[in-house]
Order: structure tokens, then sequence, then C-alpha cells
């Protein structure tokens, strides 16, 4: 079945849109707190087709990141409870139980303690939701979490329309050509992370 490879051709046009930089500030800031799609899913053919504007596109979806993140601590911290059950049938809340409990641990002694998980936030098969919901519900201090977001985030989607950048349009049709298997093969790594979190540990 193919799920991803649409999505991204879907993503294509919207890129190639008068409004592109608009509705990528957008999806990054969503995707920050509750949207399923990420949005290097248009950061990849908007540096593509422009590639001079790599660091604009990738500062541009860091600030919808940022953004979208103090939501998401928001919701956490303010409204966890009442949301418990919306969560619960998303199938985020054994994965999120199992981070609030990592952050809880790591915050004893020292809450910048967690500022290294939130580093490593945006290359682990973990979405940046979880983080942010995890981080309001344990209550980060504001400095570690912004700090930690930017630079989880920010080296990601920095890497991301680099490489692009360097890569040209090589890099587009490898990723054309694969995103089905890399779209599976992160889902497959997510459900492994909540079987960890969940059973064995």
């Amino acid at each position: 079945m193919r799920l991803f490879k649409p999505l991204y051709e879907f993503a294509l046009r919207w890129a190639a849109r008068p409004r592109a930089e608009l509705y990528l500030a957008g999806l990054s800031f969503v995707e920050a707190f509750i949207f399923p799609i990420a949005p290097e899913i248009m950061l990849a053919p908007m540096t593509l087709a422009r590639p001079q504007r790599w660091a604009r596109y990738a500062t541009i979806s860091l600030i919808g990141s940022m953004f979208g993140s103090f939501v998401g601590y928001a919701l956490g911290h303010y409204a966890f409870d009442l949301l418990r059950p919306l969560l619960a049938d998303l199938g985020w809340l054994p994965t999120l139980d199992a981070l609030v409990t990592q952050l809880q641990q790591g915050m004893v002694g020292h809450a910048w303690k967690v500022f290294g998980l939130l580093v490593l936030a945006g290359f682990i098969p973990i979405p940046l939701k979880i983080f942010t919901w995890a981080s309001g519900i344990v209550g980060v201090p504001i400095p570690a979490f912004v700090a930690g977001m930017l630079i989880g985030r920010g080296k990601r989607v920095y890497l991301l329309c680099g490489l692009i950048r360097l890569g040209g349009e090589r890099a587009e049709k490898a990723i054309h050509r694969w995103i089905e298997w890399i779209g599976w093969g992160v889902l497959v790594l997510i459900a492994l992370v909540v079987i960890y979190f969940r059973f064995l540990r």
C-alpha cells in the first residue's frame, strides 16, 4: 500500500505555490504539537527549487516549530489530564508516559539534565510533539526547553536543507524514490520504541 509517496507528491505541489513559505511555517507550527506530517516533506522540494534560499527555508521552519513547541508545552502543562483520553486514542499515551518518567528522572538534582534529551529529539524516532507535551507535563524549565528545542530541531532542518543544497537534484530524486521505504521505516522504529517503553523496560 502506497501511503507516503502520494503525501510527498502532494507536498511537492504545495511547495511550488506562491505562498509556500507561509504553508511551511504553518506546517512546522502545527507539527510541533499535533500534526503527524513533518515539515521536511516541504523543505526538500522547496530547497531544491531555490537552493540559494536553503538557510531561509530552514529558519522559517525552525521559527514555526518553536512557536508550535510552546503550544505543545502549554497543552502538556495545563491540559494534560483533560486531553488524556484523546492522547490514548491517538496512541501517544504509552510513549508519552514513558518519556515523562524519563524526564522526571533526568530533572532530579539538576533540571538541565534533560537538555541533552531534548537536543537528541531531532534525530530519534519519537515525534517532536511527544517531547513538547512531555516537557510541559514535567515542567521542564523554559530556558532548558527553548535551548533544547532550538538545537534539536535546528540541527535537523539546517542539515536537511544543507545536504539538499549540496546534493541538488540527485538528493531530491533519492528522497522521491525511497520515500515509501523511509516513511514505513520511521513508523516501524516508532512502534519498536513504544513496545520497548511499554513492555520491555
